[in-house]
């Protein structure tokens, strides 16, 4: 029985002690720098609304693809996260770059439907050209203590995705407590998953930092046991480059310098790459540009 392998009572008031240490550090300023171009090489900049259009899924490769015009020395995004019918535009406009087309699947964001429907849709996205797919797990299922349909649901879907990449997502808002996210970590670890993924962005709380670190801690636990380095995706509220520095600080203390990277962690962001160029400016020329200078997606 999977309840009988996955045991790992979470200390809910220690881990808000150490996310308050982690977080309260500072930094220097060429640290800084180098940490807020980190960070934008780790962002999947996502849409993901129901008014998406062609055009706004044009606009927003466009800007990914562009930001060297004027920066030379940026990085590029990680990944363009779009939904599934905008995989086949999103491949298009991104030929010739090196950025990842993600794409939610598995019916994004409730998980409510068939296995068979989950399986088709992921099959297709990656036939249109994903080569990352976010699914979602059933929430309903797991917390209905069914953890042995959570398990193989999401070793089905990773041999959907055949050399996709796959990304779990757990929903923890929808999870309720700690050792209920530890659990589901450890279940899409143990199962299949290249990443996990706290939410999928539809939900309130979002990404938590106790929530990351807890998280975290189960990637670090994993990769002892298994020798298995596991990605980590944080979504959802994180919209600051403050923020997303912090992250990066809990990530090195938490796993160290190797998930330091696009291959190892992401974030799931809409306007969090605005706010990491403004700041870069700044770092640079010693003045904010103006609210509307970068595009707002």
């Amino acid at each position: 029985m999977i309840t009988s392998v996955y045991i790992h009572p979470i200390d809910q008031i220690g881990a808000q002690e150490r996310v308050a240490r982690l977080f309260s550090r500072s930094i220097k300023k060429e640290s800084k720098v180098h940490a807020l171009k980190m960070a934008l090489s780790m962002i999947d900049l996502t849409t993901l609304e129901g008014k998406d259009s062609s055009g706004k899924v044009k606009q927003l490769c466009y800007k990914a693809s562009h930001l060297h015009d004027q920066y030379p020395d940026l990085p590029s995004v990680a990944a363009i996260c779009v939904y599934p019918t905008m995989v086949p535009i999103a491949k298009k406009a991104l030929e010739g770059t090196s950025i990842n087309i993600a794409s939610v699947a598995t019916a994004f964001p409730s998980g409510m439907s068939s296995m068979e429907n989950k399986l088709d849709e992921v099959k297709k996205v990656v036939d249109d050209g994903a080569n990352e797919v976010d699914m979602v797990i059933s929430r309903g299922k797991f917390l209905s203590g069914e953890y042995d349909y959570v398990a193989d649901e999401i070793s089905q879907i990773k041999d959907a995705c055949e050399k996709a990449h796959l990304k779990v997502i757990l929903e923890t808002g929808e999870l309720v407590t700690l050792d209920n996210v530890r659990l589901a970590s450890d279940i899409a670890l143990n199962a299949g998953a290249d990443f996990i993924k706290t939410s999928t962005g539809k939900i309130s709380p979002a990404a938590t930092p106790p929530v990351v670190l807890v998280m975290l801690e189960a990637i670090r636990d994993h990769y002892k046991k298994t020798g298995k380095k596991i990605g980590m995706k944080p979504a959802g509220g994180i919209s600051k480059a403050k923020q997303a520095i912090q992250y990066l600080v809990m990530v090195r203390e938490t796993l160290g310098k190797d998930w330091l990277t696009p291959d190892l962690f992401r974030f799931g962001a809409s306007s969090l790459a605005n706010d990491v160029l403004m700041q870069i400016v700044k770092q640079s020329t010693g003045h904010y540009q103006s609210g509307n200078y970068f595009s707002i997606d």
